[in-house]
Order: structure tokens, then sequence, then C-alpha cells
């Protein structure tokens, strides 16, 4: 009797090993669509790769490839959880399409919006078309919202991949194609979806622009190419109020101890504090930058905080959130949960020195003797490119003239 209930066991062994092996999440390129309320689909494209006999996704959008390790399939089913943001991706084979959901864990609900994905190695469109136009260069854009947006795109044959870039922050990597006289944009990241179509018009100018983000969101833009396009100085948007130097506050980091500004850790020093959230993708830029600066000016006398506002006010679920960013980036310096929501109006209770507060992120930079010096808003990232190189140097030049200063 106990030989047949092993030889059953090991039988058993056996097919549920074949049932993960014949995963149809199969290695290579995907194509894969979010379907908004409006009806137009958000496509992006991901790399499906084997290590170890573990899937892992890398979500493609222009250069960069984010790494999503935490995927299970069983039998049909596909479960691929982003490791920041708080979202998932859920589906099952209906032949050789993967159906279902992209869903994000808000506070109070769960928006989700149709997803689904097919083998094949294309965005937009499975063949080429006929070059006819060009949209390389830098755009003064307007969008109806009317905030100040700088656009700025490179082409390769049909190929275009760039950004736009407003006052607190860019879209980060965009990719996609000019087909006839049509530009198609897109970028997924895990937490926003965002689709940008115009039509093109001698080069020049670009009309009937569409953005859709998201399940429902949508705006309408234009944009006439300028190559002296410029945003607002970042430095000059965020200040503090007159009669104020200094900044104070004390929150709970990770470990559940106080940390406060007064602290003799930040005493002479320089600290950067990097108000943040692990929901803000051009955050996620921003922190992957200051843990490189911050190995390299820690031991110069530089200290940086990271305050986190998350969108629940619930201490454990937002050090859940941040513990993940931690983690994704090896992050080496303090995150401090501020126990405030990402509402604008909860960070200025929060901080009730500073005036004119935009957006995540803003970085605040504090000399030697705890004076605000400069407030920058926004962050331009990697995706930005000249944009992003100009802001290291001119920010890593703060740093050194303040450290200099006795």
């Amino acid at each position: 009797m106990n030989r047949f209930i092993a030889f059953f066991s090991i039988i058993f062994l056996f097919s549920a090993k074949a049932a993960i092996a014949q995963s149809k999440l199969h290695d290579g390129i995907w194509h894969a669509g979010i379907k908004t309320q409006s009806g137009h689909e958000i496509p992006f494209t991901f790399k499906v790769t084997d290590v170890l006999g573990k899937k892992h996704i890398y979500i493609m959008n222009s250069s960069e490839r984010f790494k999503v390790t935490d995927v299970k399939t069983k039998g049909d089913s596909v479960w691929i959880h982003m490791p920041l943001f708080d979202a998932d991706l859920k589906g099952k084979f209906d032949g050789k399409v993967l159906k279902g959901q992209w869903i994000k864990h808000l506070p109070n609900r769960e928006a989700t919006a149709d997803f689904y994905a097919v083998r094949g190695n294309y965005r937009f469109f499975k063949t080429p078309a006929p070059v006819t136009h060009n949209v390389q260069g830098r755009w003064s854009a307007i969008f109806a919202g009317g905030d100040t947006t700088v656009a700025e795109f490179k082409q390769t044959g049909s190929k275009v991949t760039g950004t736009f870039l407003t006052t607190t922050g860019d879209d980060r990597f965009l990719e996609g194609t000019v087909r006839g006289d049509s530009l198609y944009l897109s970028t997924f990241d895990g937490t926003h979806a965002y689709l940008f179509t115009a039509k093109i018009n001698n080069d020049n100018t670009l009309t009937d622009g569409k953005q859709y983000a998201g399940y429902s969101g949508k705006d309408q833009w234009t944009a006439v190419k300028n190559p002296n396009a410029k945003l607002p100085d970042a430095y000059s948007l965020t200040y503090l109020k007159p009669g104020t130097k200094k900044l104070s506050f004390t929150f709970t980091g990770l470990d559940g101890k106080k940390v406060s500004l007064s602290d003799d850790r930040f005493k002479n020093k320089v600290v950067i504090l990097q108000i943040m959230g692990s929901w803000c993708p051009n955050c996620m830029d921003e922190t992957a930058y200051l843990v490189d600066f911050y190995k390299q000016y820690h031991p110069k006398g530089v200290e940086v905080v990271g305050l986190a506002y998350e969108r629940s006010t619930d201490f454990d679920r937002s050090k859940k959130s941040i513990e993940q960013l931690k983690a994704r980036f090896n992050v080496p310096y303090p995150l401090l949960i501020t126990g405030y929501t990402n509402d604008k109006a909860q960070l200025t209770k929060s901080l009730p020195m500073l005036a004119n507060f935009l957006g995540f992120p803003t970085t605040i930079i504090i000399d030697k003797k705890g004076d605000v010096r400069k407030i920058h808003t926004g962050f331009s990232g990697p995706g930005t490119g000249t944009y992003y190189t100009d802001f290291t140097k001119e920010f890593e030049k703060l740093n050194n003239d303040l450290l200099a200063e006795k």
C-alpha cells in the first residue's frame, strides 16, 4: 500500500513539474496593451527570461529595462507583481493570448483596467512604414491643463524615443513611432500608463494631440518645434516663507525610531532632504541617483534623508511600500515615514515653513549652519538626456561649494 502511495506521489510531482515547464509564458519579447475607458489601447513591450527555473520580466521603454522578479505561473494563469507602486498584472491564457487586468491597489479601492499580451516584438505596428516625417528635436508643448511643457524627441528611421518635461518632473522613457503623418508614443512602468498621439505638420508643428493616461485620463496638446524651449528655473519655484531660514521636523524611521533635523548626526553637515513617495516614478529616478550620490558624498560630509509622503496615513502600509523602495535601490540613507499623505495641503501642514509647494519630488539643500540654501522642484530623470546630465553637474557643484564653506 505504501509503495502505491509513493508511486502516485512521484507521478503527481512529475505532473506538477511538467505543468510548470509547460507554462505558456514563453521566453522572448511580448507585445502588451492596457485598454482605456475611451477604447484606446496603451501599448508596451516586455521581455520574459528564465532564471534558474523562475520567470523574470523586463518592461521595455526606450533604453529602460524595468526588472520584475515576482512572477508566478500556474497552469494557464499568470500573476505579475510590480516591485514598486503596489500594482499587479493578472491574467489567464485564452489560446495564445494572455488576458486579464492591470490592478492598482489604492488606499480606498482597487483601480482596474483590461490588459492583454501576445508574443511579438513590436510596440504599435507589426510592420514598419515608409518614413515621411521627422520629429527629432526640442518642442514647446501646450497641454489643455496649461502646464509649461518641453518635449525632447530622437528619431531613428520610424522609431521615436524621448519624453515630455514639466516643472514637476518628466514622463520618463517614452517610445513609439512615426507612421505617415502621425506620431505615436507610449510608456508603462507598473503604475503609470501613457499614450500620446499627434498629427505631424511639415515637421515643425504637432496638432490634434491626445494624451491618454491610465484607465480614464485624457488631455489635449499641441507643439511647435523650438530649439530654445526651456522650463522655468527649478530652483526658483518653491521657497521658504519670508523671515524663515531653517526647517524643523521629527518623523519616524523604518526602525521605529524618531529622527529630527536637530539630531547630532546632521550638525555641521550639508543635508539633502528628499521629499518623495514610493508611488512616484520621478522619485524612483531621483532615488536611484541619490543612492550613488550618497556613496560619493557622504564621506565628504553630506547627509541625505528621504521624507516619504504615501497614499495612506497607515504607518504599517506606508512602511511596507517604503521598504520595497529601499530594497529595490539598496538605499543607504534614512527613509522616514511622515504620517501624512501625498496631498499638497498635507505636506504644507507637515512642513509649514515651505511656500508654493508644487509636487513630488522636491529636494531641499541645507548648508552646514542648518540654513536652507536651495529648493529644487521636480526631477529630470535619465530619460530626459542632457537635462539629467545638466542637473547632476549643477547639483554636485552646489554640494561641493557648500562643503567648501567654513
